[in-house]
């Protein structure tokens, strides 16, 4: 068999793998259906916990649970899945929030944070208030 021949075949499987993968469901993105949804979410990984005010993302694809002082329980679609997280100031390497929306990084090799787009200014100043004292939040010019 020829060289072109056979990347052309390598090249095709590769396409046809990925369109399979894509038409089956595998790159969809998990929704939470609400704030119920997000608290037995959370619930399966940490049953002794009892957040307070769970506030969701504009987009459905994350979650912050109140846990008292200066702690948040995060629950995140990653893929069709969620990933699930108890946050302290002490696990956060940088924390922004410009408007209605919050930039975490986390000291954490498996999952690095992200922005997070709220319905309105109110939702992101609560998540960032929960995650360190309000007067070391840095506000984004």
């Amino acid at each position: 068999m020829s060289l072109p021949v056979l990347v052309v075949l390598v090249v095709f499987g590769i396409a046809l793998s990925v369109a399979a993968v894509h038409f089956t469901g595998g790159t969809t993105t998990a929704t939470l259906a609400g704030a119920d949804h997000a608290l037995a979410r959370f619930a399966e990984d940490f049953p002794d916990e009892r957040p307070g005010s769970i506030r969701l993302t504009a987009d459905s694809h994350a979650a912050f649970l109140d846990l008292g002082p200066q702690r948040c329980g995060i629950v995140r679609s990653i893929g069709d899945c969620f990933l699930t997280r108890i946050v302290t100031p002490q696990d956060i390497l940088a924390l922004t929030r410009e408007g209605n929306v919050v930039s975490l990084r986390l000291n954490d090799f498996t999952w690095k944070g992200g922005r997070f787009a709220f319905a309105d200014e109110t939702g992101a100043l609560a998540v960032a208030a929960a995650l360190q004292s309000h007067d070391r939040i840095r506000e984004a010019a």
